[in-house]
């Protein structure tokens, strides 16, 4: 700032209003980038990367979808923050030599320009868009020479149910599978709209209540993994995190029998308990699963009025229960 205030006052061509906007304006400009680095610095410091830190086939595949997609919108921002920098600097008040042309209004290399490169952009992501919905659909089984294994989760308030149909066991608040296994996840809410999410495996997929939603997973490497809720769901929301474990096929065996070495069933009054309103619930294990318990699940929304919710009586069976009201109308 020594030197321009030197230079205005020696310059005859620099008026001294002049000097001291400049002066101004520069000390504003180093105040506010200062002030922008640090803010990025604190709303970075607590951002997770784990989506750009895939573990499996499903993750690394969207990964390089962002990344590409990002690097083809770069193509467009960089150039256009450049510019407005250098017009900013090129087209300031005290540079006498730059061109100035206040009747300007068109130039066909311009428009040219500023309209055919983002269309070729906009035409390359929709195909790359296109291609990407087909093959990374998560409905769409993995391939595989592994036999994959079903999981069915069922997003409760504020928890996360995982049901084993072919083992006949269940947890809450983890889910465990052998790497490199393909993983079939049927997936439900016995509340409001939930989404799952393993970050590091991909595909955020809705959790609704009277639906069946299929994701299909896997996992390359052995490895815990944050899953969680990314769809606001109320006051517990921000605690309905579970771990998913990939682990070997003789930890995964491991793992199914010490759930079944558990003391607790998961029975229609269990299940009813269980899904009652809570926060931070640990990890817990079932032994064994009522049947078909998932599908009953999906059931309750269905228009079914004589299913009633799980562990509670039916309308019908609540009807047959004598209340206060007949005692009293047959003592009469």
């Amino acid at each position: 700032m020594l030197r321009r205030d030197i230079l205005c006052r020696s310059s005859p061509r620099h008026s001294p209003s002049v000097c001291r906007v400049e002066s101004y304006v520069n000390k504003r400009s180093l105040c506010a980038l200062r002030w922008s680095c640090a803010s990025v610095a604190v709303f970075l410091g607590g951002c997770n990367m784990d989506v750009l830190s895939p573990k499996g086939d499903i993750g690394i595949q969207e990964k390089s979808l962002i990344l590409i997609a990002m690097g083809l919108m770069l193509v467009v921002v960089i150039p256009v923050i450049a510019m407005t920098l250098y017009f900013a600097w090129r087209y300031r008040a005290s540079n006498t030599k730059a061109t100035y042309a206040p009747k300007w209004s068109h130039s066909t290399a311009i428009e040219a320009v500023v309209w055919t490169i983002p269309c070729i952009i906009i035409a390359i992501l929709a195909t790359i868009t296109w291609r990407t919905s087909h093959t990374l659909d998560p409905y769409k089984p993995l391939q595989s020479n592994v036999k994959p294994i079903t999981i069915q989760a069922v997003a409760l308030d504020w928890k996360w149910l995982f049901i084993y149909p072919d083992y006949g066991v269940a947890s809450v608040n983890e889910v465990a599978f052998p790497a490199g296994t393909p993983v079939h996840f049927e997936i439900t809410s016995d509340s409001v709209m939930n989404a799952f999410f393993i970050p590091q495996l991909g595909s955020q997929i809705y959790a609704m209540a009277g639906m069946n939603t299929d994701l299909n997973l896997m996992a390359n490497e052995s490895g815990k993994f944050e899953g969680l809720s990314s769809n606001y769901s109320g006051e517990g929301f921000s605690d309905m995190h579970f771990m998913a474990v990939a682990t070997s096929q003789q930890g995964f065996t491991d793992w199914v029998n010490k759930a079944k070495a558990s003391a607790s069933p998961l029975d229609a009054q269990t299940y009813h308990a269980l899904a009652q309103p809570s926060e931070k619930q640990p990890v817990s294990y079932y032994t064994s699963v009522k049947p078909d318990l998932y599908n009953d699940i999906i059931k309750q929304y269905m228009g079914d009025m004589n299913m009633g919710r799980i562990g509670e009586p039916s309308p019908s069976q609540a009807s047959a229960v004598p209340s206060p009201n007949d005692h009293a109308k047959a003592s009469e």
